[in-house]
């Protein structure tokens, strides 16, 4: 039977991750210090811990794949009118704000997508938090299990 302690333990594991607004590396730091602090108490409490840990590695490992495919597409757009064998070049760049390329929507897109994939995120560690706080499970989607 889980107490109350347990409960509040995995549910603050959870919304730790929001100290990233304060500190640096908060999400990573926060989970990390409670996690480990109390997984040998609680199976319960590990479990949380465990997943939130590997739901921010995840994350981390998605935001870093969105943000290499996103930054080439600027750069190919910004560097488009260039001839990089003459260094003189620079005076002839234009961005043409009328008129923007395809490959500035593609870029805008996977912004885009970078911050519906962040609102989505702070829903699923609410809902997490809110499944600990009553005694459930919870795993997140799209989580790859590093810690098992």
């Amino acid at each position: 039977m889980l107490d109350t302690h347990q409960k509040n333990i995995a549910t603050f594991i959870h919304l730790s991750t929001f100290s990233r607004f304060i500190i640096p590396f908060g999400n990573f730091l926060g989970p990390i210090i409670l996690w480990v602090a109390n997984k040998d108490k609680s199976e319960f409490v590990d479990a949380h811990g465990k997943q939130i840990i590997n739901f921010q590695i995840s994350i981390l490992l998605y935001s870093i794949i969105i943000g290499m495919l996103t930054v080439p597409f600027f750069i190919f757009k910004l560097f488009s009118g260039m001839d990089f064998i003459d260094f003189n070049g620079f005076h002839d760049l234009h961005i043409n704000i009328g008129k923007p390329s395809t490959l500035l929507y593609i870029g805008g897109g996977l912004g885009v997508l970078a911050v519906v994939a962040f609102i989505i995120e702070l829903i699923l560690i609410v809902n997490a938090s809110l499944k600990a706080r009553d005694g459930n499970y919870y795993k997140y989607p799209f989580t790859i299990n590093f810690l098992k």
